[in-house]
């Protein structure tokens, strides 16, 4: 009968240890949003490149967010948008192939090692458009570093 007891309560411990676990890992996966994150001069010299963007595929700014800081999830013009921005950026090509040594080159130190690392496992984009190619990009950063990922 004590020895019941004791396995009851052993298992109760470790189930709480594990949802405990859980719920640390759950919270550590949310995109990090503060004063300095996403880096404020990283916004402000991307918003031309978001506004000529944003004007010439009709996204909307909710879908933009909902990508950046919420779930992923497909839009076609969404998808257009990452294009566009990898095309305004200069670092893709006509094949919708993103050159990501010419991004690293171009991306401020702080915020480069994060993306090399990101990037270790997104470097064949699967998609039959130019819009698809650069959201596979995009959700493979995501998954990748849910933390720090932003969409400007």
């Amino acid at each position: 009968m004590a020895f019941k007891a004791f396995y009851r309560l052993q298992l109760f411990h470790t189930i709480l240890i594990v949802l405990s676990l859980m719920a640390t890992w759950t919270r550590a996966q949310q995109p990090r949003r503060d004063s300095d994150w996403p880096p404020p001069s990283i916004l402000k010299m991307a918003k031309p490149f978001h506004d000529i963007c944003v004007e010439k595929t009709a996204v909307t700014e909710e879908a933009i967010k909902e990508f950046s800081d919420g779930q992923i999830h497909e839009d076609e013009a969404l998808k257009c948008y990452m294009n566009c921005l990898f095309h305004e950026f200069e670092v893709v090509d006509d094949n919708g192939d993103v050159h990501l040594e010419t991004l690293f080159k171009n991306i401020p130190g702080s915020i480069r090692d994060l993306l090399m690392k990101a990037s270790e496992n997104c470097v064949h984009p699967e998609g039959d458009t130019l819009c698809h190619k650069a959201w596979w990009f995009h959700q493979c950063w995501k998954k990748a570093d849910p933390v720090h990922y932003f969409l400007i």
